[in-house]
């Protein structure tokens, strides 16, 4: 029953060591205050919670009008809500707010004072930019929004919040700005965000598998970034963005191919070097995929393309090598990519001394003792080098991830099985959808328009229309009147 709402809070919270109930006496009135100390602001609970009702207790004569007013809530100068029934007040409770009974209550007044452990606002750490904004988010849900807020002035900035996870109950906000993002596309995300039914969501990559079209896919349909100032450009241009309590990564959505190519600092920079360095970027993503198959279907099956001098030098290094090219070439492969995986395992001070002199020690061992060949560790350790260029850490893996199939192809066909898988690749990518926008657009489908803002950046005074792929009717960036 309703009047014995503390009793049923008190025995569903059964074991709770921390849980405190804090009985006040107003006049005839008790009363119980109940939280959970470790994850509240202790200080306003003192000041506008427990003082005020103290001075009260104090006085001679406690009337209906006070009780009255404490009941409703208007006794308080801090914002407060009814909860009707002990479940609510039990989740209320564990999410850090504060619950007062009053005896004869059918309901508890609950004011929201949540305080947990939080670090200050740091620099970016994955997404370095020279010239820029230097913040990133942090794991506090709250900070995160206010670093938003500070971006973006404007009354259509629009947040719907979810709680998802059945233990963890955590807050997950979808952000757009109204009237710029596709409301078909926005519909999907909330749709797909009210179906999710998971025991707990830690990160906001847990929600990533649940929002794509294609799950499947080694391509990433969403992007991450720590950067407010990423996150804002995307909102801007009519993309939506999906935030949780817990992690400081947010979920952008849609993408293309084409904004996964580009950093935060190609717009800080002027248009001619961004221009250079996204020119630059492509060239290194085509050779981080493509150069060792390249390598190995050339020396394998096409030798005659080599200049003389160059394959009498690679002849003469593969003389003593037991193994064809492409076993030396996947061997090479797969140990660089455990020494950068444990490059970033160690613990950081070591991490980076161990990856680096790790890669030198083993590709001079081996080249020795006769295991791989110079050219080959010379070509792994370009590839290496040229998969670190591509701005974001999905896209990137799922390069390195293909580069293996490709490399098989390669060994197995030369040259032609190469262009297959390739051109096997480009038709998948083609046919792929992130939220309804085509993976390659504005290539496929070829959007003249949008070519101010893919390989090339043209000044900002020359992109006058959003990208046609996030906005509905193309709306305007500039007033063009």
């Amino acid at each position: 029953m309703k009047e014995n709402m503390l009793l049923q809070v008190q025995s569903r919270l059964i074991g709770v060591s921390d849980m405190v109930y804090q009985p006040l006496q107003i006049g005839p009135v008790s009363c119980t205050v109940l939280y959970i100390q470790s994850i509240i602001d202790n200080q306003v609970l003192r000041e506008a919670i427990v003082k005020p009702l103290l001075e009260a207790a104090v006085r001679t004569e406690v009337d209906s009008d006070l009780i009255g007013q404490i009941v409703s809530g208007t006794f308080f100068s801090i914002e407060n809500r009814l909860a009707d029934t002990a479940e609510l007040v039990v989740n209320d409770l564990v999410s850090g707010n504060v619950a007062l009974w009053l005896e004869g209550m059918s309901s508890m007044l609950v004011f929201s004072i949540p305080s947990y452990q939080k670090r200050s606002v740091p620099e970016s750490t994955n997404e370095v930019v020279v010239v820029g904004p230097q913040e990133a988010f942090i794991e506090d849900i709250q900070v995160n929004m206010s670093l938003l807020r500070h971006k973006i002035k404007h009354p259509d900035l629009k947040m719907i919040q979810f709680s998802i996870g059945k233990y963890t109950k955590t807050e997950v906000y979808v952000i757009y700005i109204q009237g710029l993002c596709k409301p078909d596309i926005l519909e999907n995300v909330l749709t797909s965000l009210g179906e999710i039914n998971m025991d707990s969501s830690l990160g906001v990559s847990y929600l990533s598998e649940f929002l794509e079209d294609h799950p499947l896919s080694p391509f990433p349909q969403y992007q991450y970034t720590e950067r407010p100032d990423s996150v804002a450009a995307a909102l801007v241009e009519g993309r939506i963005a999906v935030m949780q309590d817990g992690t400081p990564f947010s979920l952008l959505i849609p993408v293309t191919f084409f904004s996964l190519m580009q950093s935060s600092e190609d717009y800080y920079q002027r248009f001619h070097s961004a221009t250079f360095i996204r020119l630059i970027r492509l060239l290194f993503a085509i050779v981080a995929f493509l150069l060792p198959s390249a390598y190995v279907a050339v020396t394998t099956f096409h030798p005659e393309i080599i200049p003389t001098n160059l394959l009498i030098t690679i002849a003469s290094a593969r003389e003593n090598i037991p193994f064809p090219a492409l076993v030396e070439a996947l061997l090479m492969e797969i140990t660089f990519e455990g020494l950068r995986e444990a490059g970033i395992r160690i613990p950081k001070p070591l991490g980076q001394t161990v990856s680096i002199i790790g890669g030198i020690v083993v590709g001079q061992a081996a080249v020795q003792a006769g295991i791989v060949s110079a050219p080959l560790v010379i070509i792994v350790s370009i590839t290496g080098i040229a998969s670190f260029i591509i701005p974001h850490f999905e896209l990137g893996l799922a390069f390195r991830l293909l580069r293996f199939p490709v490399l098989l192809m390669g060994g197995t066909l030369g040259l032609f099985g190469v262009v297959i898988s390739v051109y096997l690749i480009y038709w998948y990518m083609v046919s792929l959808r992130s939220f309804g926008v085509p993976y390659m657009q504005p290539f496929a489908p070829f959007v003249l328009r949008d070519l101010k803002d893919t390989f090339i950046r043209v000044p900002w005074f020359g992109m006058k229309k959003r990208t046609q792929a996030y906005t509905p009717d193309n709306e305007p960036r500039q007033d063009t009147t």
